[in-house]
C-alpha cells in the first residue's frame, strides 16, 4: 500500500484495503495476548478537532499508546485554523513538530488544503462528506462477523458522510449496497459507486445480511431535525424491520445513536447488534491506518 494521506477511500484499491485488514487483525491479536508492538515509537500524532468526538479522539488516542508512539489533542479555538492562522501555514508548521495528523473538520476542503501543505500523512477522522476510516470499521466488522464478501448490506437513513465512505469500502470489497430513504432524499450522487436505491424500507432489507443506521440529522444539520424526524419516521430500525432481514441479520450504527428515533433500544441492545463491536474495531482499523502511513 503506498499511500501518503487518507483523506477518502477513492484511491484505496481492494488491495489496500485488504491489505489494512490483515495488518487490523494481526494487531487486534497481539493486543488481546498482550503482546507489546512499538512500532511508532518515539512517533507523535497530532489530532486537529473543530468537531466533537467521543470514539475517535479515544481510539486514535489509546491506538497510538499500544503502538509505542504520543498522542497531542488540539481544538479548533487554541489554533483557529483558517482564522487565527491559514491552514497552509499550520500544516508547514505541523510537519515539522509531529509525525502525522488526525484532522476532524467541518469542511473535507479543509482537510485537503492541509494536505497539499504537508510534508507528513493527513487523516480524515470526519470530514462534512467523508467518513473513511468509519467506513473501513465497518466493513472489517462485517467480514469479522460473516466471513464473507457476499453480502447484502441494506443502509437505512439519509445518505451522508458516513454512508458515502460506507458505500466506497463497499463497491471496492463487492459487497452489495442498498440505501433507503424517502424519496427527495434518494436523489444523490453516487460518484460512480455501485449501489441500490430503495424507498420502501421493508423491501430494503428483504434478504439483507445487515442493517445499517445514523443518525437522520447529522452535526451541522442540527436545524433540520424537527423536518428530517417527520420525514424519516417510517425508516426507524424496529424489530419488524429486523424481522423482514434474514435471520441472523447484524444491526449497525456509526454512533452516536438517538435512541428512540432512527433505532429503537430493543434493537440497539438486542441480539443482533454489533454496534460496539463495530465501534471497538474503529480502533484496531485505525491502528492498522497508523502503521501504514506513519511506520515507515
Amino acid at each position: 500500500m503506498k499511500h501518503k494521506h487518507l483523506l477518502t477511500l477513492d484511491d484505496y484499491s481492494r488491495a489496500d484495503i485488504e491489505e489494512l485488514f490483515k495488518v487490523a487483525t494481526e494487531l487486534k491479536i497481539n493486543l488481546q495476548q498482550g503482546k507489546d508492538i512499538d512500532t511508532l515509537r518515539k512517533k507523535t500524532l497530532a489530532m486537529i478537532f473543530e468537531k466533537p468526538s467521543a470514539r475517535t479522539r479515544t481510539s486514535f488516542e489509546v491506538g497510538m499508546v499500544h503502538l509505542g508512539g504520543h498522542s497531542i489533542f488540539v481544538q479548533q479555538a487554541e489554533i483557529g485554523m483558517n482564522n487565527r492562522e491559514s491552514i497552509s501555514d499550520l500544516a508547514k508548521n505541523y510537519s515539522r513538530f509531529v509525525d502525522g495528523v488526525v484532522i476532524r473538520a467541518k469542511k473535507h476542503s479543509d482537510i485537503v488544503e492541509f494536505s497539499e501543505n504537508s510534508s507528513i500523512p493527513v487523516i480524515n477522522g470526519l470530514s462534512d462528506s467523508h467518513h473513511p476510516c468509519q467506513g473501513l470499521a465497518d466493513v472489517f466488522t462485517i467480514l469479522e462477523k460473516k466471513k464473507s464478501l457476499d453480502l447484502k448490506v441494506a443502509y437505512i437513513g439519509d445518505y451522508n458522510n458516513v454512508s458515502r465512505s460506507l458505500a466506497n469500502v463497499c463497491h471496492k470489497m463487492g459487497i452489495e449496497l442498498v440505501i433507503s430513504s424517502p424519496k427527495k432524499y434518494l436523489d444523490f450522487d453516487s460518484e460512480g459507486l455501485s449501489l441500490g436505491r430503495e424507498e420502501d424500507p421493508i423491501a430494503a432489507v428483504k434478504d439483507a445480511d445487515v442493517i445499517y443506521t445514523d443518525v437522520w440529522a447529522s452535526m451541522g444539520q442540527e436545524d433540520e431535525l424537527e423536518k428530517r424526524k417527520k420525514e424519516f419516521s417510517e425508516y426507524a430500525v424496529n424489530d419488524k424491520l429486523i424481522q423482514s432481514a434474514k435471520k441472523d441479520v447484524l444491526f449497525m450504527h456509526c454512533l452516536p445513536a438517538r435512541r428512540g428515533e432512527e433505532v429503537t433500544d430493543s434493537v440497539m441492545d438486542g441480539s443482533h447488534s454489533v454496534v460496539f463491536d463495530q465501534a471497538e474495531n474503529r480502533m484496531h482499523v485505525q491502528k492498522a491506518v497508523l502503521v501504514k502511513l506513519m511506520g515507515n
